[in-house]
């Protein structure tokens, strides 16, 4: 008589790890990488470093990131929503109101959020030209242009110049290029009282430039 061998128990599938124990993990290794960019500059970071300071595994660090790149891609894109979202509430808190008191308001909010761990800003745009591509470079500045465009265009004003897209492209522009040179050039240590009297005064004039006519707004090539 014969006898069936019996059937080997299934393997229990493999269990994902919880929400918040993920986000934990995630943020452990995004925060040990922030620290060891400050400290010693993206190219001497190693991803058994990241590990070691966020006090996890090293295959839990490809649950998440599938490189030292592709993390630092992300921090970048993190920070970046932050000054996007404080460009969105101090817009939305300022509507109605003159241009001027926008466009004050609107700098404040990112200098605000340079002033809390300066070279920290200072390395995320040095570490942004070294990794960001031109594709996602120019998502990015159109997502900040689309937030300036909703600000401008919330204002007491109604000249035809807020409502155009360049106009709100060159106040980027203005801010950006002055933000990111300032952090660069002092190692995240700028005069941020200064800076912001700078990008408020910039762009102001430049929008009242704009307003009369004046061959402010040059066309994009191509």
């Amino acid at each position: 008589m014969s006898t069936k061998t019996p059937r080997p128990a299934p393997t229990p599938p493999r269990r994902r790890p919880r929400q918040s124990r993920a986000h934990h993990t995630a943020q452990a290794l995004r925060e040990a990488f922030v620290r060891l960019l400050v400290e010693r500059g993206y190219a001497a970071i190693t991803i058994r470093e990241v590990v070691a300071v966020a006090g996890t595994g090293l295959g839990s660090f490809y649950e998440y990131f599938a490189s030292k790149e592709d993390l630092g891609r992300v921090c970048i894109h993190l920070r970046t929503k932050e000054l996007l979202l404080a460009m969105r509430t101090a817009a939305a808190r300022h509507a109605g109101q003159p241009l001027d008191a926008m466009v004050e308001a609107v700098v404040a909010s990112q200098v605000e959020l340079h002033r809390d761990k300066p070279r920290e800003w200072g390395e995320h745009y040095m570490l942004e030209r070294l990794i960001s591509g031109p594709d996602a470079y120019r998502k990015m500045f159109e997502r900040f242009v689309s937030e300036w465009s909703a600000a401008l265009q919330a204002t007491s004003e109604t000249q035809a110049v807020l409502a155009k897209r360049q106009t709100a492209r060159t106040c980027q522009a203005i801010i950006y290029g002055l933000f990111s040179h300032a952090f660069i050039g002092t190692a995240g240590r700028p005069d941020l009282q200064a800076l912001a009297t700078q990008a408020r005064v910039a762009i102001v004039a430049y929008l009242r430039a704009a307003a009369t006519g004046l061959p402010a707004d040059p066309a994009p090539a191509g």
